[in-house]
Protein backbone atom coordinates (compact mmCIF):
# COMPACT_ATOMS: atom_id res chain seq x y z
CA UNK A 1 0.00 0.00 0.00
CA UNK A 2 2.56 2.46 0.42
CA UNK A 3 6.98 2.69 -0.72
CA UNK A 4 9.18 5.00 0.54
CA UNK A 5 11.94 4.29 -1.43
CA UNK A 6 15.75 6.09 -0.82
CA UNK A 7 13.66 9.15 0.78
CA UNK A 8 15.69 11.85 2.03
CA UNK A 9 15.28 15.59 3.77
CA UNK A 10 17.61 18.51 4.33
CA UNK A 11 15.68 21.54 6.15
CA UNK A 12 17.84 24.67 5.46
CA UNK A 13 20.64 23.49 3.55
CA UNK A 14 23.68 25.03 3.50
CA UNK A 15 23.08 27.71 6.21
CA UNK A 16 23.78 27.26 10.24
CA UNK A 17 20.11 25.86 10.78
CA UNK A 18 21.09 23.15 8.37
CA UNK A 19 19.11 19.85 9.40
CA UNK A 20 18.89 16.49 7.93
CA UNK A 21 15.32 15.62 9.11
CA UNK A 22 15.51 11.75 6.67
CA UNK A 23 17.84 9.98 5.48
CA UNK A 24 17.54 7.40 3.32
CA UNK A 25 14.49 5.96 4.66
CA UNK A 26 12.89 3.21 2.98
CA UNK A 27 9.33 2.29 4.30
CA UNK A 28 6.89 -0.13 3.03
CA UNK A 29 3.61 -1.44 4.27
CA UNK A 30 1.22 -3.78 3.38
CA UNK A 31 -2.23 -3.23 2.87
CA UNK A 32 -4.06 -3.80 6.19
CA UNK A 33 -0.76 -3.22 7.58
CA UNK A 34 -1.03 -1.17 11.85
CA UNK A 35 2.50 -0.45 12.24
CA UNK A 36 2.96 2.06 15.66
CA UNK A 37 6.04 4.71 15.55
CA UNK A 38 8.06 5.63 18.49
CA UNK A 39 11.71 7.54 18.46
CA UNK A 40 12.88 10.84 20.44
CA UNK A 41 12.00 14.44 19.07
CA UNK A 42 14.14 15.29 16.08
CA UNK A 43 13.83 10.87 15.32
CA UNK A 44 12.31 11.75 12.12
CA UNK A 45 8.60 10.41 12.98
CA UNK A 46 6.22 13.51 12.05
CA UNK A 47 8.60 14.25 8.89
CA UNK A 48 8.09 11.22 7.66
CA UNK A 49 3.88 11.57 7.85
CA UNK A 50 4.49 15.30 6.34
CA UNK A 51 6.91 13.45 3.67
CA UNK A 52 3.79 11.20 2.69
CA UNK A 53 0.91 14.14 3.06
CA UNK A 54 3.06 16.30 0.73
CA UNK A 55 3.84 19.24 3.47
CA UNK A 56 6.53 19.30 1.39
CA UNK A 57 8.53 17.58 -1.57
CA UNK A 58 11.00 15.46 -0.34
CA UNK A 59 14.26 15.94 -2.14
CA UNK A 60 15.75 12.44 -3.57
CA UNK A 61 13.51 9.12 -3.24
CA UNK A 62 10.35 8.11 -4.53
CA UNK A 63 7.14 7.76 -2.25
CA UNK A 64 4.64 5.68 -3.89
CA UNK A 65 0.76 4.83 -2.12
CA UNK A 66 -1.50 2.01 -3.80
CA UNK A 67 0.64 1.33 -6.93
CA UNK A 68 0.86 5.32 -7.84
CA UNK A 69 3.55 7.79 -7.48
CA UNK A 70 2.98 10.88 -5.77
CA UNK A 71 6.24 12.24 -4.77
CA UNK A 72 5.72 15.46 -6.77
CA UNK A 73 1.52 15.35 -5.86
CA UNK A 74 -0.49 18.29 -4.84
CA UNK A 75 -0.88 18.34 -0.69
CA UNK A 76 -4.88 18.87 -1.84
CA UNK A 77 -5.07 16.23 -4.18
CA UNK A 78 -3.42 13.67 -1.67
CA UNK A 79 -5.48 14.56 1.31
CA UNK A 80 -8.61 12.94 -0.89
CA UNK A 81 -7.17 9.45 -0.11
CA UNK A 82 -5.00 10.13 2.80
CA UNK A 83 -6.31 10.45 6.39
CA UNK A 84 -4.35 12.63 8.89
CA UNK A 85 -4.81 13.30 12.71
CA UNK A 86 -2.73 15.61 15.04
CA UNK A 87 -1.49 15.64 18.46
CA UNK A 88 -3.82 19.11 19.13
CA UNK A 89 -7.81 18.43 18.71
CA UNK A 90 -7.76 21.77 17.44
CA UNK A 91 -6.16 20.60 13.91
CA UNK A 92 -8.69 19.21 11.55
CA UNK A 93 -11.82 21.15 11.65
CA UNK A 94 -12.86 24.20 11.28
CA UNK A 95 -14.43 26.01 14.52
CA UNK A 96 -16.89 28.59 13.19
CA UNK A 97 -18.55 25.83 10.96
CA UNK A 98 -20.85 23.21 12.15
CA UNK A 99 -20.42 19.50 12.90
CA UNK A 100 -22.66 19.17 9.69
CA UNK A 101 -20.70 21.42 7.91
CA UNK A 102 -17.47 19.77 8.22
CA UNK A 103 -18.75 16.62 7.99
CA UNK A 104 -20.11 17.79 4.66
CA UNK A 105 -16.58 19.29 3.20
CA UNK A 106 -14.69 15.93 4.50
CA UNK A 107 -17.25 14.11 2.82
CA UNK A 108 -16.69 16.13 -0.26
CA UNK A 109 -12.83 16.03 -0.47
CA UNK A 110 -12.86 12.57 -0.31
CA UNK A 111 -15.40 12.12 -3.14
CA UNK A 112 -14.22 10.87 -6.60
CA UNK A 113 -16.67 12.33 -8.26
CA UNK A 114 -15.72 15.40 -10.75
CA UNK A 115 -16.71 18.95 -9.17
CA UNK A 116 -17.45 17.45 -5.81
CA UNK A 117 -17.04 21.00 -4.09
CA UNK A 118 -19.48 21.70 -5.99
CA UNK A 119 -22.08 19.37 -4.81
CA UNK A 120 -24.56 19.54 -2.65
CA UNK A 121 -25.31 17.02 0.67
CA UNK A 122 -28.40 15.49 0.81
CA UNK A 123 -30.83 14.08 3.08
CA UNK A 124 -29.92 10.54 3.06
CA UNK A 125 -26.16 12.00 3.50
CA UNK A 126 -27.43 13.89 6.57
CA UNK A 127 -28.94 10.93 8.05
CA UNK A 128 -25.24 8.83 7.53
CA UNK A 129 -23.84 11.68 9.00
CA UNK A 130 -26.16 10.93 11.93
CA UNK A 131 -25.54 7.54 12.24
CA UNK A 132 -21.17 7.95 12.36
CA UNK A 133 -21.85 10.12 15.04
CA UNK A 134 -24.11 8.17 17.38
CA UNK A 135 -21.38 5.72 17.09
CA UNK A 136 -19.41 7.64 18.91
CA UNK A 137 -21.68 7.86 22.16
CA UNK A 138 -21.17 11.42 22.94
CA UNK A 139 -24.54 12.78 22.06
CA UNK A 140 -22.91 14.27 18.52
CA UNK A 141 -25.92 13.43 16.79
CA UNK A 142 -28.05 15.91 18.25
CA UNK A 143 -26.07 18.67 17.97
CA UNK A 144 -25.02 18.55 14.04
CA UNK A 145 -26.26 21.96 14.01
CA UNK A 146 -23.72 23.78 16.73
CA UNK A 147 -20.23 25.29 16.07
CA UNK A 148 -17.48 22.67 16.18
CA UNK A 149 -15.70 25.36 18.42
CA UNK A 150 -17.86 24.72 21.52
CA UNK A 151 -17.25 20.95 21.51
CA UNK A 152 -14.41 19.87 23.82
CA UNK A 153 -10.71 18.37 22.97
CA UNK A 154 -11.94 14.70 23.14
CA UNK A 155 -15.19 15.34 21.47
CA UNK A 156 -13.16 17.35 18.32
CA UNK A 157 -10.74 14.52 18.03
CA UNK A 158 -13.13 11.99 17.93
CA UNK A 159 -14.81 13.59 14.98
CA UNK A 160 -11.82 14.64 13.13
CA UNK A 161 -10.98 10.37 13.01
CA UNK A 162 -14.76 10.22 12.06
CA UNK A 163 -14.14 12.48 9.64
CA UNK A 164 -10.65 11.36 8.08
CA UNK A 165 -12.07 7.56 7.74
CA UNK A 166 -16.00 8.12 7.02
CA UNK A 167 -14.50 7.58 3.22
CA UNK A 168 -11.91 4.99 3.57
CA UNK A 169 -8.70 6.28 3.17
CA UNK A 170 -5.39 4.29 1.63
CA UNK A 171 -3.66 5.22 4.80
CA UNK A 172 -4.26 6.85 8.04
CA UNK A 173 -1.55 8.85 9.49
CA UNK A 174 -1.86 9.34 13.42
CA UNK A 175 0.38 11.33 14.69
CA UNK A 176 0.16 11.14 18.70
CA UNK A 177 -3.78 11.96 18.50
CA UNK A 178 -4.84 11.21 22.19
CA UNK A 179 -1.85 13.06 23.54
CA UNK A 180 -3.22 16.46 24.62
CA UNK A 181 -6.33 14.55 25.91
CA UNK A 182 -6.79 13.53 29.62
CA UNK A 183 -6.40 9.99 30.30
CA UNK A 184 -10.22 8.81 30.61
CA UNK A 185 -10.91 10.47 26.75
CA UNK A 186 -7.92 9.27 25.07
CA UNK A 187 -8.45 5.78 26.17
CA UNK A 188 -12.18 6.23 24.56
CA UNK A 189 -10.87 7.54 21.04
CA UNK A 190 -8.42 5.41 21.17
CA UNK A 191 -10.43 2.14 21.85
CA UNK A 192 -12.83 4.31 18.66
CA UNK A 193 -9.76 4.16 16.47
CA UNK A 194 -8.73 0.80 16.97
CA UNK A 195 -12.92 -0.36 16.45
CA UNK A 196 -12.86 1.96 13.10
CA UNK A 197 -9.30 0.52 11.57
CA UNK A 198 -10.48 -3.12 12.31
CA UNK A 199 -14.23 -3.22 10.95
CA UNK A 200 -12.66 -1.41 7.36
CA UNK A 201 -9.15 -2.90 7.56
CA UNK A 202 -7.41 0.71 6.97
CA UNK A 203 -3.84 0.84 5.95
CA UNK A 204 -2.04 3.04 9.34
CA UNK A 205 0.65 4.60 10.77
CA UNK A 206 0.53 5.62 14.82
CA UNK A 207 3.66 7.58 16.02
CA UNK A 208 3.27 7.07 20.24
CA UNK A 209 5.36 7.71 22.84
CA UNK A 210 3.70 5.09 25.05
CA UNK A 211 5.48 1.91 25.01
CA UNK A 212 2.59 -0.41 25.46
CA UNK A 213 0.75 1.04 23.32
CA UNK A 214 3.13 0.58 20.71
CA UNK A 215 3.47 -3.14 22.04
CA UNK A 216 0.08 -3.94 22.14
CA UNK A 217 -1.38 -1.85 18.88
CA UNK A 218 -0.85 -3.36 15.57
CA UNK A 219 0.76 -6.11 13.71
CA UNK A 220 3.92 -4.18 13.37
CA UNK A 221 6.31 -1.63 15.70
CA UNK A 222 8.87 0.86 14.25
CA UNK A 223 11.61 2.69 15.86
CA UNK A 224 12.85 5.50 14.30
CA UNK A 225 16.44 7.92 15.08
CA UNK A 226 18.28 10.57 13.19
CA UNK A 227 16.09 10.50 10.64
CA UNK A 228 15.85 7.00 9.69
CA UNK A 229 14.26 3.38 11.08
CA UNK A 230 16.84 1.10 13.58
CA UNK A 231 14.09 -1.34 14.10
CA UNK A 232 11.47 -2.82 12.42
CA UNK A 233 9.32 -5.75 14.02
CA UNK A 234 6.78 -6.94 12.49
CA UNK A 235 3.83 -10.07 13.94
CA UNK A 236 5.69 -12.80 15.98
CA UNK A 237 8.37 -10.96 16.50
CA UNK A 238 6.21 -8.18 18.24
CA UNK A 239 4.52 -10.85 19.88
CA UNK A 240 7.19 -11.75 21.78
CA UNK A 241 8.83 -8.13 22.61
CA UNK A 242 9.17 -6.93 26.05
CA UNK A 243 9.51 -3.22 26.82
CA UNK A 244 12.66 -3.99 28.22
CA UNK A 245 14.12 -6.06 25.14
CA UNK A 246 12.64 -3.20 23.21
CA UNK A 247 14.98 -0.73 24.57
CA UNK A 248 17.79 -2.93 24.27
CA UNK A 249 16.76 -3.54 20.57
CA UNK A 250 17.10 -0.06 20.07
CA UNK A 251 19.87 0.57 21.97
CA UNK A 252 21.94 -2.04 19.98
CA UNK A 253 20.86 -0.79 16.82
CA UNK A 254 20.90 2.65 17.33
CA UNK A 255 24.18 2.46 19.28
CA UNK A 256 22.77 4.44 22.00
CA UNK A 257 20.23 4.53 24.51
CA UNK A 258 16.55 6.59 23.70
CA UNK A 259 16.92 9.38 25.51
CA UNK A 260 13.41 10.85 25.63
CA UNK A 261 11.80 11.08 29.16
CA UNK A 262 8.22 10.39 27.84
CA UNK A 263 8.97 7.45 26.56
CA UNK A 264 11.35 6.19 29.18
CA UNK A 265 8.48 6.93 32.15
CA UNK A 266 5.74 5.26 29.78
CA UNK A 267 8.19 2.09 29.95
CA UNK A 268 8.28 2.70 33.47
CA UNK A 269 4.75 2.60 34.22
CA UNK A 270 4.33 -0.67 32.09
CA UNK A 271 6.44 -2.98 34.15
Amino acid sequence: MLQMIHVSKTFNPGTVNEKKALSDLNLHLLPGDFATIVGSNGAGKSTTFNAITGTFYVDQGQIILDGEDITYQKEYIRSRVIGHLFQDPLKGTAPHMTIEENMSLAYLRASKKSHAFFSRIKGNDKARFRELLAQLDMGLEDRMKQPVGLLSGGQRQALTLLMATMVTPKILLLDEHTAALDPATAEKVLALTKTIIKEHQITCLMVTHNMHQALELGNRIIMMDSGNIVLDLKEEEKKNMTVDGLLEQFRIQAGKRLDNDRILMSAADSV
